[in-house]
């Protein structure tokens, strides 16, 4: 059994910064990459940030410079630093693992259940 929680989503005004976090816990073996999507209404959702075990980050084009993603290994956690903040940045967030459980399964893309980020003055 493995989970991903979400947590720090909330309501923000434009310019403002705001941290999600994610933990996973369980079962695991091991953790490969972590990211973070998004979803708005009307919209696909897309990749945020993924981060893998060894630190390597990459970002969205839409959120380089105001985003930052970072993991502790040791807790399973990664967080989402999100400065300057846009009410284009307004979704809903998912944690995402690639995670090796202690059975042996393999999932590449398990899924936490989502924190809400609003972006409006």
């Amino acid at each position: 059994q493995v989970q991903l929680v979400e947590s720090g989503g909330g309501l923000v005004q434009p310019g403002g910064s705001l941290r999600l976090s994610c933990a996973a816990s369980g079962s695991i073996f091991s953790i490969r990459t972590m990211g973070w999507y998004r979803q708005a209404p009307g919209k696909q959702r897309e990749l945020v940030a993924g981060i893998t075990s060894g630190g390597r980050a990459n970002y969205a084009d839409s959120v380089k410079g105001r985003f930052t993603i970072s993991r502790d290994n040791a807790e399973n956690t990664v967080y989402l630093q999100m400065n300057s903040l846009k009410p284009e940045d307004t979704a809903v967030y998912y944690c995402n693992a690639e995670v090796t459980d202690d059975s042996g399964g393999y999932y590449p893309g398990y899924w936490g259940q989502g924190t809400q980020v609003t972006v409006s003055s």
